[in-house]
């Protein structure tokens, strides 16, 4: 038996087909940061999938946001112990 919805997966390869113009558009420099957020947003596909929403955008836009926020974590962790080594050199 078929399935009567589509899986989340579909919903974002659509979304990544609807906002095909506006990826043409793009200068060739950000091409490869707009591809990154939808690599981003397929990496928590499984998660968004589980969440069946009415409005699938909010989950894409959502799993973008949270790899964002690991990569702001991760930088500001480097940051810091960046910023220990270089004290503790200084001292």
């Amino acid at each position: 038996m078929g399935r009567t919805n589509p899986t989340f997966r579909m919903h974002l390869e659509s979304t990544k087909s609807t906002w095909g113009d506006y990826r043409r558009a793009l200068r060739r420099r950000d091409k490869p940061a707009y591809d990154q957020l939808f690599e981003y947003a397929d990496a928590h596909a499984d998660a968004a999938g589980y969440l069946n929403a009415d409005t699938p955008f909010h989950p894409i836009l959502f799993s973008m946001l949270l790899e964002q926020q690991k990569r702001l974590d991760d930088l500001e962790e480097r940051l810091d112990t960046l910023e220990r080594t270089h004290d503790a050199i200084q001292d």
